[in-house]
Protein backbone atom coordinates (compact mmCIF):
# COMPACT_ATOMS: atom_id res chain seq x y z
CA UNK A 1 0.00 0.00 0.00
CA UNK A 2 2.68 2.34 0.86
CA UNK A 3 4.19 1.67 -2.72
CA UNK A 4 0.91 2.57 -4.59
CA UNK A 5 0.57 5.83 -2.29
CA UNK A 6 4.18 6.85 -3.03
CA UNK A 7 3.26 6.29 -7.13
CA UNK A 8 -0.19 8.32 -6.48
CA UNK A 9 1.70 11.03 -4.47
CA UNK A 10 4.32 11.02 -7.34
CA UNK A 11 1.36 11.57 -10.03
CA UNK A 12 -0.15 14.02 -8.10
CA UNK A 13 3.39 15.94 -7.60
CA UNK A 14 3.64 15.92 -11.03
CA UNK A 15 0.70 16.78 -12.47
CA UNK A 16 0.83 19.57 -10.54
CA UNK A 17 4.24 20.67 -11.60
CA UNK A 18 3.01 20.69 -15.69
CA UNK A 19 -0.29 22.57 -14.49
CA UNK A 20 2.04 24.98 -12.65
CA UNK A 21 4.34 25.45 -15.95
CA UNK A 22 1.18 25.78 -17.90
CA UNK A 23 0.29 28.14 -15.84
CA UNK A 24 3.22 30.43 -15.62
CA UNK A 25 3.11 30.65 -19.38
CA UNK A 26 4.43 32.49 -21.03
CA UNK A 27 7.59 32.96 -18.96
CA UNK A 28 10.19 33.91 -21.88
CA UNK A 29 9.98 35.04 -25.65
CA UNK A 30 8.30 33.28 -27.96
CA UNK A 31 9.30 32.62 -31.32
CA UNK A 32 7.52 32.53 -34.32
CA UNK A 33 9.19 30.64 -37.25
CA UNK A 34 8.59 32.19 -40.75
CA UNK A 35 9.53 29.13 -43.09
CA UNK A 36 10.31 32.12 -45.88
CA UNK A 37 12.28 35.09 -46.78
CA UNK A 38 11.43 38.54 -45.50
CA UNK A 39 8.94 40.39 -47.53
CA UNK A 40 6.73 37.64 -48.54
CA UNK A 41 2.75 37.15 -47.56
CA UNK A 42 3.45 34.67 -44.83
CA UNK A 43 6.53 37.19 -43.34
CA UNK A 44 3.92 40.34 -43.42
CA UNK A 45 1.35 38.20 -41.57
CA UNK A 46 3.76 36.52 -38.96
CA UNK A 47 4.54 40.55 -37.95
CA UNK A 48 0.99 41.69 -37.89
CA UNK A 49 -0.15 38.93 -35.54
CA UNK A 50 2.72 39.11 -33.47
CA UNK A 51 2.57 43.07 -32.59
CA UNK A 52 -0.19 42.36 -31.03
CA UNK A 53 0.04 38.97 -29.67
CA UNK A 54 3.27 39.67 -27.66
CA UNK A 55 0.85 42.79 -25.64
CA UNK A 56 -1.54 40.70 -25.12
CA UNK A 57 0.81 37.99 -23.73
CA UNK A 58 3.23 40.20 -22.29
CA UNK A 59 6.21 38.92 -23.43
CA UNK A 60 8.16 39.49 -26.81
CA UNK A 61 7.44 37.72 -30.13
CA UNK A 62 9.92 37.11 -32.39
CA UNK A 63 9.69 36.52 -35.85
CA UNK A 64 12.45 34.34 -36.94
CA UNK A 65 13.04 34.04 -40.84
CA UNK A 66 13.97 30.26 -42.24
CA UNK A 67 13.66 30.13 -45.59
CA UNK A 68 14.69 27.18 -47.87
CA UNK A 69 13.37 23.85 -49.51
CA UNK A 70 10.66 25.27 -50.31
CA UNK A 71 9.65 25.60 -46.77
CA UNK A 72 10.40 22.34 -45.07
CA UNK A 73 14.02 24.28 -43.65
CA UNK A 74 12.04 26.29 -41.40
CA UNK A 75 8.63 23.63 -41.14
CA UNK A 76 10.84 20.76 -39.99
CA UNK A 77 12.64 22.98 -37.32
CA UNK A 78 9.41 23.62 -35.82
CA UNK A 79 8.50 20.01 -36.04
CA UNK A 80 11.75 19.09 -33.46
CA UNK A 81 11.27 21.87 -31.15
CA UNK A 82 10.32 21.61 -27.63
CA UNK A 83 6.52 21.37 -27.24
CA UNK A 84 7.04 24.00 -24.74
CA UNK A 85 4.69 27.05 -26.44
CA UNK A 86 7.83 28.99 -26.75
CA UNK A 87 8.68 27.91 -30.32
CA UNK A 88 5.74 28.35 -33.14
CA UNK A 89 5.14 28.01 -37.06
CA UNK A 90 3.38 30.84 -38.95
CA UNK A 91 2.79 28.67 -41.97
CA UNK A 92 1.55 29.24 -45.68
CA UNK A 93 -0.92 26.35 -46.55
CA UNK A 94 0.83 25.74 -50.11
CA UNK A 95 3.66 24.17 -47.64
CA UNK A 96 1.62 22.54 -45.23
CA UNK A 97 -1.14 20.59 -47.42
CA UNK A 98 1.10 20.77 -50.82
CA UNK A 99 4.48 19.59 -50.06
CA UNK A 100 3.62 16.38 -48.21
CA UNK A 101 2.38 14.90 -52.30
CA UNK A 102 4.89 16.41 -53.85
CA UNK A 103 8.25 15.60 -51.47
CA UNK A 104 7.26 11.92 -50.20
CA UNK A 105 10.74 11.76 -48.27
CA UNK A 106 9.97 15.43 -46.10
CA UNK A 107 11.09 14.77 -42.73
CA UNK A 108 7.73 16.30 -41.21
CA UNK A 109 4.18 15.67 -40.94
CA UNK A 110 1.65 18.15 -41.33
CA UNK A 111 -0.43 16.18 -38.54
CA UNK A 112 1.66 13.99 -36.55
CA UNK A 113 3.98 16.81 -35.96
CA UNK A 114 2.09 19.78 -35.35
CA UNK A 115 -1.29 20.85 -33.22
CA UNK A 116 -2.77 23.43 -34.89
CA UNK A 117 -3.24 26.64 -33.23
CA UNK A 118 -5.73 28.82 -35.39
CA UNK A 119 -6.05 29.94 -38.68
CA UNK A 120 -5.45 33.40 -39.21
CA UNK A 121 -6.13 34.65 -42.71
CA UNK A 122 -7.22 33.80 -46.42
CA UNK A 123 -6.59 34.88 -49.50
CA UNK A 124 -7.00 34.69 -52.97
CA UNK A 125 -4.38 35.33 -55.57
CA UNK A 126 -3.72 37.66 -57.83
CA UNK A 127 -1.92 37.45 -61.03
CA UNK A 128 0.74 39.88 -61.26
CA UNK A 129 3.05 41.14 -63.73
CA UNK A 130 6.18 42.88 -64.09
CA UNK A 131 5.59 46.48 -64.77
CA UNK A 132 7.74 46.12 -68.01
CA UNK A 133 5.72 44.16 -70.00
CA UNK A 134 3.92 45.76 -72.93
CA UNK A 135 0.47 44.01 -71.51
CA UNK A 136 -2.90 45.24 -69.37
CA UNK A 137 -5.00 42.04 -69.48
CA UNK A 138 -4.65 38.73 -69.09
CA UNK A 139 -5.65 38.40 -73.02
CA UNK A 140 -2.66 40.33 -73.70
CA UNK A 141 -0.84 38.11 -71.45
CA UNK A 142 -1.37 35.42 -72.85
CA UNK A 143 -1.04 36.55 -76.59
CA UNK A 144 2.43 38.30 -75.36
CA UNK A 145 3.46 34.72 -74.23
CA UNK A 146 2.73 32.84 -77.43
CA UNK A 147 5.29 35.35 -78.82
CA UNK A 148 7.77 35.59 -76.88
CA UNK A 149 10.72 33.39 -77.44
CA UNK A 150 10.50 30.76 -74.53
CA UNK A 151 7.56 31.90 -73.27
CA UNK A 152 6.52 33.25 -70.04
CA UNK A 153 8.87 32.55 -67.33
CA UNK A 154 6.73 32.73 -63.31
CA UNK A 155 8.31 33.03 -60.13
CA UNK A 156 7.14 31.53 -57.33
CA UNK A 157 8.02 31.15 -53.63
CA UNK A 158 9.68 27.79 -53.77
CA UNK A 159 9.01 23.92 -55.75
CA UNK A 160 5.81 23.20 -54.62
CA UNK A 161 4.17 26.12 -52.99
CA UNK A 162 0.53 27.02 -54.42
CA UNK A 163 2.51 30.06 -56.30
CA UNK A 164 4.20 26.72 -58.33
CA UNK A 165 0.71 24.68 -58.56
CA UNK A 166 -1.07 27.68 -59.49
CA UNK A 167 1.86 28.26 -62.81
CA UNK A 168 1.26 24.85 -64.11
CA UNK A 169 -2.94 25.41 -63.87
CA UNK A 170 -2.69 28.66 -65.81
CA UNK A 171 0.01 27.28 -68.10
CA UNK A 172 -2.79 24.30 -68.62
CA UNK A 173 -5.77 26.39 -69.23
CA UNK A 174 -4.01 28.98 -71.38
CA UNK A 175 -3.01 25.56 -73.56
CA UNK A 176 0.73 27.12 -73.35
CA UNK A 177 3.84 26.55 -72.25
CA UNK A 178 5.69 28.58 -69.13
CA UNK A 179 8.83 27.81 -67.41
CA UNK A 180 8.83 27.56 -63.48
CA UNK A 181 11.64 29.80 -61.47
CA UNK A 182 11.25 29.40 -57.98
CA UNK A 183 13.07 31.34 -55.20
CA UNK A 184 13.37 30.86 -51.16
CA UNK A 185 10.26 32.74 -50.72
CA UNK A 186 8.27 35.69 -52.40
CA UNK A 187 10.53 38.71 -51.52
CA UNK A 188 13.56 37.66 -53.74
CA UNK A 189 10.51 36.97 -56.26
CA UNK A 190 9.20 40.51 -55.95
CA UNK A 191 12.66 41.34 -56.79
CA UNK A 192 13.30 40.11 -59.84
CA UNK A 193 9.61 40.69 -60.99
CA UNK A 194 9.85 44.02 -60.74
CA UNK A 195 13.44 44.32 -62.40
CA UNK A 196 11.77 42.13 -65.22
CA UNK A 197 13.69 38.88 -65.28
CA UNK A 198 10.85 37.28 -63.99
CA UNK A 199 7.51 37.72 -65.88
CA UNK A 200 4.33 36.56 -63.94
CA UNK A 201 4.51 36.20 -60.07
CA UNK A 202 0.67 34.33 -59.07
CA UNK A 203 0.96 35.61 -55.12
CA UNK A 204 -1.40 36.30 -52.40
CA UNK A 205 -2.03 40.56 -52.68
CA UNK A 206 0.14 41.31 -49.69
CA UNK A 207 3.64 40.62 -50.63
CA UNK A 208 2.83 42.86 -54.20
CA UNK A 209 0.07 45.29 -53.72
CA UNK A 210 2.40 48.01 -52.32
CA UNK A 211 3.88 48.19 -55.52
CA UNK A 212 0.87 48.13 -58.10
CA UNK A 213 0.37 52.05 -57.11
CA UNK A 214 3.60 52.81 -58.99
CA UNK A 215 3.29 50.33 -61.73
CA UNK A 216 6.30 48.44 -61.20
CA UNK A 217 4.20 45.75 -60.54
CA UNK A 218 1.03 45.12 -62.48
CA UNK A 219 -2.02 43.09 -61.51
CA UNK A 220 -3.88 41.36 -64.00
CA UNK A 221 -6.41 39.35 -62.52
CA UNK A 222 -7.73 38.49 -58.96
CA UNK A 223 -8.25 34.65 -58.70
CA UNK A 224 -11.48 34.91 -56.31
CA UNK A 225 -15.12 34.71 -56.96
CA UNK A 226 -15.56 38.06 -56.47
CA UNK A 227 -13.70 41.61 -56.89
CA UNK A 228 -11.40 42.49 -53.54
CA UNK A 229 -12.56 45.75 -52.02
CA UNK A 230 -9.29 47.24 -51.95
CA UNK A 231 -8.68 46.26 -55.79
CA UNK A 232 -11.60 47.42 -56.91
CA UNK A 233 -10.41 47.85 -61.03
CA UNK A 234 -9.02 44.67 -60.61
CA UNK A 235 -11.35 41.47 -62.90
CA UNK A 236 -11.58 38.82 -61.59
CA UNK A 237 -10.41 35.58 -63.03
CA UNK A 238 -13.54 34.78 -64.69
CA UNK A 239 -13.65 38.27 -66.03
CA UNK A 240 -10.71 38.03 -67.35
CA UNK A 241 -11.58 35.33 -69.57
CA UNK A 242 -10.07 32.23 -67.28
CA UNK A 243 -13.69 30.84 -65.46
CA UNK A 244 -12.83 28.58 -63.51
CA UNK A 245 -9.22 29.45 -62.16
CA UNK A 246 -9.38 30.51 -58.44
CA UNK A 247 -6.61 29.66 -55.97
CA UNK A 248 -6.52 30.48 -52.25
CA UNK A 249 -3.96 30.43 -49.82
CA UNK A 250 -4.66 30.44 -46.12
CA UNK A 251 -1.74 31.49 -43.35
CA UNK A 252 -2.36 29.41 -39.85
CA UNK A 253 -0.49 29.05 -36.55
CA UNK A 254 1.14 25.48 -35.63
CA UNK A 255 2.99 24.68 -32.41
CA UNK A 256 5.05 21.35 -32.26
CA UNK A 257 2.81 18.15 -31.00
CA UNK A 258 2.19 17.47 -27.87
CA UNK A 259 2.62 21.28 -26.57
CA UNK A 260 0.33 21.47 -23.64
CA UNK A 261 -3.66 22.04 -24.39
CA UNK A 262 -3.62 24.78 -21.85
CA UNK A 263 -0.83 26.59 -24.20
CA UNK A 264 -2.81 25.81 -27.36
CA UNK A 265 -6.11 27.46 -26.21
CA UNK A 266 -4.64 30.10 -24.35
CA UNK A 267 -2.98 30.79 -28.07
CA UNK A 268 -5.85 30.11 -29.88
CA UNK A 269 -8.30 31.95 -27.79
CA UNK A 270 -5.85 35.55 -27.79
CA UNK A 271 -5.40 35.20 -31.72
CA UNK A 272 -9.08 35.08 -31.60
CA UNK A 273 -9.51 38.56 -30.13
CA UNK A 274 -6.51 39.60 -32.51
CA UNK A 275 -8.10 38.41 -35.90
CA UNK A 276 -11.83 39.37 -35.24
CA UNK A 277 -10.42 42.77 -34.24
CA UNK A 278 -11.56 45.68 -36.14
CA UNK A 279 -7.89 46.84 -36.34
CA UNK A 280 -6.16 43.52 -37.37
CA UNK A 281 -9.43 43.59 -39.96
CA UNK A 282 -8.71 46.84 -41.51
CA UNK A 283 -4.85 46.02 -41.95
CA UNK A 284 -5.59 42.74 -43.62
CA UNK A 285 -8.16 44.44 -46.03
CA UNK A 286 -5.47 46.84 -46.97
CA UNK A 287 -3.43 43.94 -47.89
CA UNK A 288 -6.28 42.21 -50.44
CA UNK A 289 -6.65 39.65 -48.30
CA UNK A 290 -9.41 38.40 -45.89
CA UNK A 291 -8.91 38.20 -41.95
CA UNK A 292 -10.02 34.92 -40.91
CA UNK A 293 -10.14 33.08 -37.70
CA UNK A 294 -10.61 28.95 -37.14
CA UNK A 295 -9.89 27.61 -34.03
CA UNK A 296 -7.58 24.33 -33.08
CA UNK A 297 -10.14 21.71 -33.55
CA UNK A 298 -11.94 22.73 -36.92
CA UNK A 299 -8.40 23.94 -38.03
CA UNK A 300 -7.21 20.03 -37.74
CA UNK A 301 -10.32 18.65 -39.85
CA UNK A 302 -9.94 21.44 -42.67
CA UNK A 303 -6.36 20.48 -42.91
CA UNK A 304 -7.24 16.65 -43.66
CA UNK A 305 -9.70 18.31 -46.33
CA UNK A 306 -6.88 20.47 -47.67
CA UNK A 307 -4.29 17.49 -48.17
CA UNK A 308 -6.66 15.30 -49.79
CA UNK A 309 -7.76 18.33 -52.50
CA UNK A 310 -4.61 19.25 -52.99
CA UNK A 311 -2.89 15.80 -53.13
CA UNK A 312 -6.04 15.38 -56.10
CA UNK A 313 -4.99 18.83 -57.38
CA UNK A 314 -1.26 17.83 -58.14
CA UNK A 315 -1.74 14.40 -58.88
CA UNK A 316 -4.12 15.36 -61.93
CA UNK A 317 -1.93 18.30 -62.83
CA UNK A 318 1.17 15.94 -62.96
CA UNK A 319 3.05 18.60 -60.80
CA UNK A 320 6.37 17.71 -59.98
CA UNK A 321 9.37 19.73 -57.86
CA UNK A 322 11.72 21.21 -60.22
Amino acid sequence: MKTIHRLVAVGLVLSASAASAADAWPSKPITMVVPTAPAGSTDIMARLVGEPLQRALGQPVVVDNKPGASGNIGTEFVARAAPDGYTLLMQYSGYHVGNPSLYPNIKWSPTKDFVPVAMVMRAPHVVAVSGKLPVKSMKELIEYGGRKEGGLFYASSGNGSIQHIAGELLSRQAKQAMTHVPYKGSGPAINDLISGNVDMFITTPPSVIGHFAGGRIKPLAYTGSKRHPSMPDVPTSAEAGLPGYEVESWFAVFAPAKTPPEVVNRLSAELRKIVESEAFRKKVDEQGAFATYMGSATLAKFVDQELATWSKVIKSADIKPD
